[in-house]
Protein backbone atom coordinates (compact mmCIF):
# COMPACT_ATOMS: atom_id res chain seq x y z
CA UNK A 1 0.00 0.00 0.00
CA UNK A 2 1.13 3.08 -1.26
CA UNK A 3 1.08 6.81 0.79
CA UNK A 4 -0.98 9.35 -0.91
CA UNK A 5 -0.05 12.70 -0.63
CA UNK A 6 -1.25 15.47 1.81
CA UNK A 7 -3.38 18.13 0.61
CA UNK A 8 -1.90 20.99 0.07
CA UNK A 9 1.63 19.64 -0.04
CA UNK A 10 4.16 19.46 -2.76
CA UNK A 11 8.07 18.85 -3.57
CA UNK A 12 10.61 21.00 -2.61
CA UNK A 13 12.87 22.33 -4.35
CA UNK A 14 15.74 20.44 -5.62
CA UNK A 15 18.91 22.25 -7.00
CA UNK A 16 19.70 19.31 -9.05
CA UNK A 17 16.26 20.49 -10.95
CA UNK A 18 16.42 24.07 -11.79
CA UNK A 19 14.60 24.32 -15.00
CA UNK A 20 10.62 24.70 -15.07
CA UNK A 21 10.59 21.44 -17.02
CA UNK A 22 10.28 18.77 -14.03
CA UNK A 23 9.68 15.63 -16.40
CA UNK A 24 13.33 14.02 -15.05
CA UNK A 25 12.58 15.52 -11.41
CA UNK A 26 9.67 13.38 -11.18
CA UNK A 27 10.84 10.43 -12.78
CA UNK A 28 13.94 10.45 -10.32
CA UNK A 29 11.95 11.31 -7.28
CA UNK A 30 9.65 7.92 -8.61
CA UNK A 31 12.65 5.38 -9.02
CA UNK A 32 14.63 6.74 -5.65
CA UNK A 33 11.11 6.19 -3.91
CA UNK A 34 11.30 2.64 -5.07
CA UNK A 35 14.93 1.88 -4.26
CA UNK A 36 14.15 3.49 -0.80
CA UNK A 37 11.50 0.75 0.04
CA UNK A 38 13.08 -1.70 -1.60
CA UNK A 39 16.34 -1.06 0.75
CA UNK A 40 14.59 0.23 3.83
CA UNK A 41 10.97 -0.65 3.53
CA UNK A 42 7.50 1.33 3.03
CA UNK A 43 7.41 2.80 6.69
CA UNK A 44 11.27 4.70 6.85
CA UNK A 45 10.40 8.27 6.51
CA UNK A 46 13.15 9.03 3.49
CA UNK A 47 10.95 7.00 1.32
CA UNK A 48 7.68 9.06 1.93
CA UNK A 49 9.30 12.33 1.13
CA UNK A 50 9.97 10.62 -2.31
CA UNK A 51 6.36 9.44 -2.77
CA UNK A 52 5.29 12.74 -1.66
CA UNK A 53 7.67 14.12 -4.43
CA UNK A 54 6.71 12.05 -7.11
CA UNK A 55 2.83 12.14 -6.87
CA UNK A 56 3.21 15.88 -6.51
CA UNK A 57 4.99 15.98 -10.03
CA UNK A 58 4.08 13.45 -12.29
CA UNK A 59 0.68 12.92 -14.02
CA UNK A 60 -1.04 10.42 -13.29
CA UNK A 61 -0.90 8.47 -16.31
CA UNK A 62 2.84 8.30 -16.19
CA UNK A 63 2.62 7.36 -12.82
CA UNK A 64 -0.43 4.48 -13.63
CA UNK A 65 2.26 3.52 -16.76
CA UNK A 66 5.37 2.96 -14.65
CA UNK A 67 3.53 1.03 -12.22
CA UNK A 68 2.21 -1.53 -14.84
CA UNK A 69 5.52 -1.91 -16.50
CA UNK A 70 7.19 -2.42 -12.85
CA UNK A 71 4.28 -5.27 -12.46
CA UNK A 72 5.35 -6.47 -15.46
CA UNK A 73 8.89 -6.18 -15.13
CA UNK A 74 9.24 -4.10 -18.09
CA UNK A 75 10.67 -0.79 -16.06
CA UNK A 76 13.31 0.69 -18.07
CA UNK A 77 15.82 1.43 -14.45
CA UNK A 78 16.68 -0.29 -11.59
CA UNK A 79 14.72 -0.31 -8.41
CA UNK A 80 16.48 -2.21 -6.85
Amino acid sequence: MEPTQAEGETAGFDARFPNTNQSKHCFTNYVDYFRCVAAKGEEFPACKQFTRAYHSLCPNEWIAKWDEQREAGKFPARLE
